[in-house]
């Protein structure tokens, strides 16, 4: 879970952010709206902890992961399609060494009913279980799988990234982000470098991770197809829907009517 806690920010001035409070659980799916200007990108940097509020703190729970895709980047890569994508596997071979040397502890201790001995086994199945979500043995098919669905082509995977524009850049983006399967995932108006069939591609995958999920969006479709809670940012307070976007839409008319 992430906790957000009487956060505030300030910008120009104004505030964009004053004494907000929620939680996202492990496996929501949240759209963030709100006018231009609201706050919405800004809220992003500050969950991933690429940005600090003024007051009121982030708390996410020990050993989760967050990863974040922003509008816009500058790709810095010399590399092909396929060797930057497969970047987003660096994080295993660290794992796979903590995995070693926790299996060398388990197997050297027979204090079989202590505290101590039952955290090393949760923490080895927890490392074993996140090696396997992360690709094992399978990286490279897991990679072109990704890859696939976000529109290249298999002649596509040796050509330097350089080659491609922006918007085909911000697709290898994306597929490091989801070959490193986070626990939390925010996107910021993912759509804007996608065609149709890779838009719907990305709603199945979304619909069905097996984390939390956080969007923003102008695609309304994209919004109702994936998102189950409706977080709305206006003039420095939230509204909490628990409803998708459609639903949303009603229900603030009603809200603002009354």
């Amino acid at each position: 879970m992430i906790s957000v806690n009487n956060l505030s920010v300030q910008f120009t001035g104004v505030n964009l952010f004053d004494g907000v409070t929620f939680n996202i659980g492990d496996r929501d799916r949240i759209g963030l709206v709100g006018k231009n200007g609201a706050g919405k990108s800004t809220l992003l940097k500050i969950l991933c902890r690429q940005q600090e509020p003024e007051t009121g703190n982030i708390v996410i729970a020990s050993g989760q992961t967050v990863g974040y895709l922003p509008q816009e980047m500058v790709p810095d890569t010399i590399g092909t399609v396929i060797a930057e994508t497969m970047t987003a596997f660096d994080q295993i071979d660290s794992l796979e060494a903590e995995q070693q040397r926790l299996t060398t502890e388990v197997a050297e201790r027979d204090d079989y009913e202590s505290k101590d001995y039952e955290r090393l086994l949760t923490r080895l199945n927890e490392v074993t279980e996140h090696i396997a979500l992360l690709g094992g043995s399978n990286r490279r098919e897991m990679a072109e799988k990704i890859l696939l669905g976000l529109g290249f082509e298999h002649s596509d995977f040796d050509r330097l990234v350089a080659e491609f524009s922006g918007g085909w850049q911000m697709r290898v983006e994306l597929a490091k982000l989801l070959l490193k399967h986070p626990d939390f995932i925010l996107l910021d108006e993912p759509t804007n470098h996608l065609d149709i069939e890779s838009i719907q591609w990305l709603e199945n995958y979304l619909s069905t991770y097996d984390g939390a999920v956080v969007l923003v969006s102008h695609d309304r479709t994209f919004l109702d197809n994936i998102t189950k809670r409706t977080i709305e940012i206006t003039a420095g307070r939230i509204y909490d829907y628990k409803v998708p976007y459609s639903e949303y839409v009603v229900q603030m008319q009603e809200r603002r009517a009354s």
